[in-house]
């Protein structure tokens, strides 16, 4: 069955993301025996990554969370902590306010991304551990994993597939899988 969740025991442990040949921002996701087309960064991938340069970062990542629309998808088969979007949150992009790559509430003056976008971008949105964690300010904010546009264009840094594709992935993601961009 195309649509049916992959099948592991303990799920995807690591997914394998390698730019498409002869594609700056496109990329092939590598998820155990199944591949996926994906968008990533309009300036491609970068071992230097700074803010608000457009570039997916080349590197391990762990996946933390997600944040989904429960008005729009209702509850989510994952192993990840997953949290409902509400109107209020915001992303923090300044890298020099203290909360910088950080979930914030509105009201918030410094520069941010709202969760609750128009479009269906982050009807899935994975929080992937870049520059979490470990946190340097102005080397990267809202690297996420999530929903494609229809035609893949670029992100501005994330990687991003299908709906379906997220679908059948969900079910195999836990805290311990982790995301390696090439």
């Amino acid at each position: 069955m195309i649509n049916a969740p992959i099948k592991a025991k303990r799920g995807i442990t690591r997914i394998v993301v390698r730019r498409k040949p002869g594609h700056k921002t496109r990329a092939i996701v590598q998820a155990g025996p199944l591949r996926f087309q994906a968008a990533i960064g309009r300036s491609g991938v970068t071992s230097l990554k700074r803010e608000g340069d457009g570039a997916t970062p080349r590197a391990t990542m762990g996946l933390l969370s997600g944040f989904f629309r429960a008005d729009k998808l209702g509850a989510l088969k994952t192993r990840l902590p997953m949290v409902s979007i509400r109107e209020n949150m915001l992303w923090c992009d300044a890298p020099k306010h203290p909360a910088y790559n950080r979930l914030v509430k509105a009201p918030f003056k410094p520069s941010h991304e709202s969760m609750t976008r128009k479009d269906r971008l982050y009807d899935v949105c994975l929080v992937m551990d870049w520059n979490i964690t470990s946190r340097r300010r102005g080397c990267g904010s809202a690297i996420f994993f999530h929903i494609a546009k229809p035609d893949y264009s670029p992100t501005e840094g994330c990687i991003a597939i299908s709906p379906a594709d997220m679908r059948r992935l969900l079910p195999s993601l836990s805290r311990a899988t982790t995301v390696t961009v090439l």
